[in-house]
């Protein structure tokens, strides 16, 4: 809270980027698990229609999948605080990473917020409507990696057998959904999946 909440970002906004400034060559550089690529390969034959992740990382489409809902927003691009132009994340790594060099905004030299959500923040309003619509129209939903601990991310699980879908859990610890679902799995999600995307191809 002290350094990763809107109201600090807008007060110090240079302890953030201080902050964030070792993870993110960690989070540049890393590379999707064999979960991230099994999800985009159920998507490329047709078995899955949305991700709607918590991650901000970006590894989904580094995968190949296409349709990402990204809940709590992205680290691929940032926006300005004064005249809200997005620019592209990539233009201000190098210097960022190397020289600690905070981003600012080529258009009116106001510093950037990177596009993940801070606490204090709304979710993205049109990724939630599209969530929440993705989530009224399945028939199954895979929750894969969650602990379904963070609101309201966690009750969509619940929303889907609401809406008449079942449900498959595939989470290495117990979730608070697992006695509605129609398939527990305690595995890593990194050796469950590809299993799974196995017997599709079959």
């Amino acid at each position: 809270m002290e350094v990763a909440s809107l109201s600090a970002f807008r007060v110090r906004p240079e302890k953030f980027f201080e902050w964030f400034r070792p993870l993110t060559k960690t989070i540049i550089e890393a590379q999707p698990n064999p979960a991230h690529s099994a999800l985009a390969e159920m998507a490329g034959i047709g078995k899955l229609n949305e991700i709607i992740t918590q991650n901000i990382d970006g590894l989904h489409q580094k995968a190949g999948s296409k349709d990402v809902l990204e809940v709590h927003g992205t680290l691929n691009s940032l926006t300005c605080v004064s005249c809200y132009t997005t620019h592209n994340t990539d233009q201000f790594v190098e210097g960022f990473i190397q020289d600690g060099l905070i981003p600012h905004c080529t258009k009116c030299g106001s510093i950037l917020k990177p596009d993940a959500i801070l606490f204090e923040e709304q979710l993205p309003r049109r990724t939630w409507v599209a969530v929440e619509e993705a989530v009224r129209n399945c028939d199954l939903m895979l929750v894969a990696g969650s602990s379904l601990e963070v609101f309201p991310v966690a009750r969509l699980p619940y929303d889907a057998i609401t809406h008449g879908a079942k449900l498959i859990v595939v989470n290495n610890e117990p979730t608070y959904i697992d006695p509605r679902a129609e398939i527990v799995i305690n595995l890593d999600v990194a050796e469950a999946l590809p299993a799974i995307m196995d017997q599709m191809n079959k």
